[in-house]
């Protein structure tokens, strides 16, 4: 163990130890107290344990903190010491993409609010980033979760939406091998996996976000299509995309999950200025604040068609158990995503501390500033090896819900608070749009919202546990 793991894990250990004993925060106003959940006497039990004490009283903290984070200035984030040779492989191959291909690039695109050129998702898909997961049986490469995790969170070290690119991907690939029929199988998965056919995730509504089970566009069977009715939105990718994963209610009355089904709705590829320009679907451009380069993206349909061979798996009914088996996946995905948001944010705080002096020395120097670094790095490497965890658990077969959930709560909270903390060291010039640690910033703050809020985390989370205890 080097110096900055050794720190990390002193840093990490004693943080953690100290916020599970006296508040952990669940946002910058609410904090969840021992005494509020009828845990005081545990807590102050725990608390009083001589071991305890000593981790949390050390005297020596501050000299570590400070030492941890010259050790990051000096060694830097080191990779996981345990992973196969063949995803450290991959690993530096897309580091080494994203250094020359999207760092140059990535805040010009952010600043103009431009789609990621045509050129660079095809780089990206070379690569092979859309068929990681796809088996090998349908064009892909047939890897782990871990292999996923691990570019996933490489690509987002630089530029979170182009991290992003393989997650509609993953979600489509996911759900047409889980759920789909040999002949929708062989049809889309290998043109997924090479990138012909961009795929994208159509199931948040105008009245509905994490509530899916309720949501209100219909689909109508008409004959040998279903016509499609409704209001769509957030749609990330929706215009450049050629096939949507169209969440839908089939059954006329219903009011739950069972009246709803999912469609493989395919359409043609738009452009910036003409995003959907098939029959019976249109849809503006949602303005965001960061987590640009694909764009998001309002969706009417009205009466829109789908070939009815295009019910994913031939069932009405089961769209909403389908979408489920995949969130697993999307969030452990979206753990990966924030986890390179976090080590963005920690580069960035380094490059900028090391270099810039005050009163005649680094800003690194002063305690304030190396405490900052030295607590993000532990954040962002207990986030990461809990985010490898909840992949490993899915690669193995067993139920993660409750491990992806906490990769996604801490991880996408680890991100936003890093973001803010690497500004804060930049001083005034970080908030200043042409400094690349103002685009990570308003990237980080998406994190806590999609794939599952933050409060729906924690539900999840809870109802887990509880479960797992009876």
């Amino acid at each position: 163990m080097g110096p900055v793991e050794a720190g990390i894990l002193r840093v990490g250990f004693a943080e953690y130890l100290a916020r599970i004993l006296y508040g952990l925060p669940m946002s910058q106003t609410e904090i969840a107290r021992p005494a509020a959940l009828g845990l005081a006497d545990a807590a102050a039990e725990i608390a009083a344990d001589p071991v305890v004490r000593a981790l949390i009283e050390d005297r020596d903290l501050p000299e570590i903190r400070a030492a941890t984070a010259f050790a990051m200035a000096r060694h830097g984030f080191s990779d996981p010491a345990d992973e196969d040779d063949d995803i450290t492989m991959m690993r530096d191959q897309y580091r080494r993409f994203a250094e020359a291909e999207i760092a140059p690039h990535c805040h010009g695109w952010h600043l103009k609010d431009a789609l990621i050129p045509d050129e660079t998702v095809a780089s990206v898909a070379a690569l092979g980033t859309f068929a990681i997961t796809i088996p090998e049986a349908y064009g892909g490469l047939g890897l782990s979760k871990r292999a996923m995790v691990a570019v996933t969170e490489e690509l987002s070290a630089y530029h979170l939406p182009t991290g992003s690119l393989a997650t509609r991907p993953e979600i489509a690939g996911e759900l047409i091998g889980q759920s789909g029929t040999e002949e929708q199988k062989q049809r889309f998965l290998p043109g997924i996996a090479s990138g012909e056919i961009l795929p994208t995730a159509v199931f948040t509504e105008p009245d509905i976000g994490s509530d899916l089970a309720h949501l209100s566009t219909r689909a109508v069977r008409r004959g040998p299509v279903y016509q499609v009715s409704g209001a769509k939105t957030w749609i990330t990718h929706g215009g450049r995309s050629d096939l949507m994963t169209l969440l839908v209610r089939t059954e006329a009355g219903s009011k739950d999950h069972r009246g709803v089904s999912m469609l493989l709705a395919e359409k043609p590829r738009g452009t910036e200025s003409n995003p959907f320009p098939a029959e019976g679907m249109r849809g503006g451009e949602i303005r965001t604040l960061g987590y640009r380069g694909m764009k998001e993206y309002d969706i009417a349909f009205d009466r829109f068609e789908v070939p009815a061979a295009n019910l994913l798996g031939g069932n009405e009914g089961e769209g909403f158990r389908q979408l489920m088996a995949t969130f697993e996946s999307a969030r452990i995905q979206t753990a990966a995503r924030a986890v390179g948001v976090a080590r963005n944010a920690l580069r960035l705080a380094l490059d900028y501390a090391t270099t810039r002096k005050q009163f005649g020395k680094p800003l690194i120097s002063f305690p304030r500033i190396s405490d900052k670094i030295a607590l993000m790095a532990a954040e962002t490497e207990i986030v990461r090896q809990l985010t490898r965890f909840a992949a490993v658990s899915k690669d193995t077969g067993r139920r993660c819900d409750v491990e992806a959930g906490m990769a996604k709560l801490l991880a996408a909270r680890t991100a936003w608070a890093a973001a803010d903390d690497a500004l804060q060291i930049h001083g005034g010039i970080g908030y200043a749009e042409e400094t690349e640690i103002s685009r990570v910033l308003v990237d980080a703050r998406i994190l806590n919202i999609f794939e599952g809020t933050g409060e729906i985390q924690a539900q999840v989370i809870a109802r887990g546990l509880l479960s797992r205890r009876n």
